[in-house]
């Protein structure tokens, strides 16, 4: 048995990682497509690795850094099934389709035909339920408390169990259950995007967006969210629906008359009515709100912009008419999509917040502007940096460094050994010690 990464190894996005079989078959973990340094290190998409023996493709979940490039995989002649959970199953037509309307065509009948092929190739599983898939194997999906959908892999072969964490949600977040440890792993493949780093707590990472959500309005700005579509953006919509009703409650003060929130994303819409849907994947949190609240991720002075004529009339009213607004529109990098039109039009502007509540990867604009240079590269040009910039590290949908650590020492039985990826060196490195401390085997 072999692990081969074909990325997702040596940086923080395109994981892919194929498990070879003593018996000459091969299951493949994640097929993502590479962000930032990353992407300048691998700037050819198309798939450059041998499928023969592939018989299973396993993902964790539909983020673009583990399935953006299955599109390419399909391509190179894939066509086997697709193994992932039902919520991942429902959320993965629409991530096909926007992977698609970027990197390949925007030709309707393509995109069609090519979704339904991607439909066709699922094979949904229950969590918690062993199955098996080809190259004489089975496979078991736990929660991983990241996004809706996401997973830890299970994988029974040839007497041995590998575990692919994918990424490990932080504890204790709003709408999704917590993140389960395994029973025992032979091989443990970890993430360790914050391996290096604690989060804030739930509440004070909930005070701090008050604070910057009663700044916007005294301010009288624009403050702009660079959310990923999937997760981020539902976990945001979910806590300010909260904050509104507390300071209706504590302070008479109404946010709902006085600050329009904004979803300029149709990608998150429709990923927000999935998550709707789907309320039975919710934890105990969410189930308990929905007794009171029938739309948690709803409220009076939200508005999401569909078309791209509505996007850039908002654009405009936003920088002509000095009225306070939270905007929150992808990529959650700042590598493309709509949120760049709003930094190129405000990040000059002192009254302008920018609050970063994800991972920004190196070589990014979002990382740029989270350093707080003076300026940023937009398509080719620079834009002044005056605006003020936030980071609030407790709303990110990675685990912290305890919280891996808990991941792990929560298995019945010590993993045999420890596989660290999808983390910068500095990360793997300050896990890696601190899992050694505790006598793990970790390369």
């Amino acid at each position: 048995m072999r692990l081969i990464h074909h990325g997702g190894h040596e940086g923080v996005t395109g994981s892919c990682h194929q498990l070879k079989l003593d018996n000459g078959k091969s299951l493949l973990i994640d097929c993502g497509i590479f962000q930032g340094d990353d992407a300048r290190d691998h700037p050819n998409l198309e798939i450059d690795f041998p499928l023969d023996g592939v018989e299973c493709m396993i993902l964790t979940h539909v983020h673009i850094d583990h399935a953006g490039r299955l599109p390419y995989l399909i391509a190179a002649g894939y066509q086997g099934g697709i193994w992932c959970s039902r919520p991942t199953a429902r959320l993965l037509p629409l991530v096909v389709e926007d992977a698609l309307k970027i990197n390949f065509t925007r030709d309707r009948r393509l995109i069609t035909s090519f979704v339904d092929r991607v439909e066709a190739m699922l094979r949904p599983v229950d969590y918690g339920s062993w199955t098996e898939v080809p190259g004489d194997a089975r496979i078991r999906l736990t929660p991983a408390g990241h996004i809706l959908g996401s997973a830890v892999v299970e994988i029974d072969a040839e007497d041995r169990r590998v575990v692919f964490s994918g990424d490990v949600g932080a504890t204790h977040a709003p709408i999704l259950k917590d993140p389960q440890s395994p029973e025992r792993a032979d091989l443990l493949v970890l993430e360790s995007t914050y391996g290096d780093k604690l989060h804030e707590n739930r509440e004070t990472r909930l005070q701090r967006l008050e604070q910057i959500l009663c700044h916007t309005l005294d301010d009288k700005g624009v403050t702009i969210i660079p959310a990923f579509s999937l997760g981020r953006t539902q976990e945001l919509l979910y806590e300010m629906n909260l904050i509104f009703e507390r300071v209706q409650k504590h302070t008479g003060r109404s946010l709902l008359k006085a600050v329009d929130v904004i979803v300029d994303s149709p990608l998150a819409s429709q990923f927000t009515d999935i998550y709707a849907d789907l309320t039975s994947y919710w934890d105990a949190e969410g189930q308990r709100l929905l007794e009171y609240d029938d739309q948690p991720l709803v409220f009076e002075n939200l508005t999401t912009i569909g078309d791209h004529d509505e996007h850039c009339s908002t654009l405009d009213y936003l920088a002509r008419s000095g009225i306070p607004a939270i905007v929150i529109a992808g990529s959650g990098m700042c590598t493309g999509g709509r949120v760049i039109n709003y930094l190129k039009a405000l990040l000059d502007r002192p009254n302008t917040d920018v609050l970063f509540v994800g991972y920004q990867g190196r070589g990014t604009p979002g990382r740029a502007i989270q350093d707080r240079r003076d300026w940023v590269d937009l398509d080719g040009k620079r834009y002044p940096i005056h605006a003020k910039v936030h980071r609030i590290g407790g709303y990110s949908a990675h685990a912290d460094q305890q919280n891996l650590l808990d991941f792990v020492t929560g298995m019945e039985q010590p993993p045999g050994e420890i596989v660290l990826v999808h983390g910068e060196e500095e990360a793997k490195a300050a896990l890696k010690a601190k899992l050694e401390q505790r006598g793990l085997n970790v390369r």
